[in-house]
């Protein structure tokens, strides 16, 4: 079966607070023939972890590395790889998926309130500026 992964699925898989549902994502996610992970559910499950069950960076970042090495897992890896950087350097993974993507969809440059977000992605070498 090919799937598209709802956030739920990876974080019941990962923080197993429900161990009937761990159960069943784990048994799906290891069935699967491929898992689509769309921008959006990433986003959702590095807030999910940081801010509801307060894992480090440094976990999570790990969790979406063991995805991303998975050969069954399709995602927008390049984008997914700006938002790690964030993610590792203490910024907002977030942040690095949308400036990706709107590079990808025609901007030139990301703009923000965020300083820490703009001179992160200019560390990155990506246009950005604060307003």
């Amino acid at each position: 079966m090919k799937v598209v992964a709802d956030t739920n699925i990876l974080v019941r898989a990962v923080v197993r607070d429900d161990l009937d549902q761990a159960a069943i994502a784990d048994a799906l996610l290891r069935q699967a023939q491929t898992i689509a992970l769309t921008l959006p559910c990433l986003c959702e499950f590095v807030w999910v972890l940081r801010k509801v069950y307060g894992f480090p960076r440094s976990d999570i970042s790990a969790a979406i590395r063991a995805l991303h090495a998975a050969v069954n897992v399709e995602m927008n890896r390049p984008a997914v790889e700006l938002g790690l950087s964030m993610l590792d350097a203490g910024g907002d993974f977030a942040d690095g998926a949308i400036a990706f993507e709107g590079e990808w969809l025609g901007g030139e440059v990301f703009v923000s309130f965020d300083q820490k977000a703009v001179a992160l992605l200019q560390a990155n070498g990506r246009a950005a500026q604060r307003v």
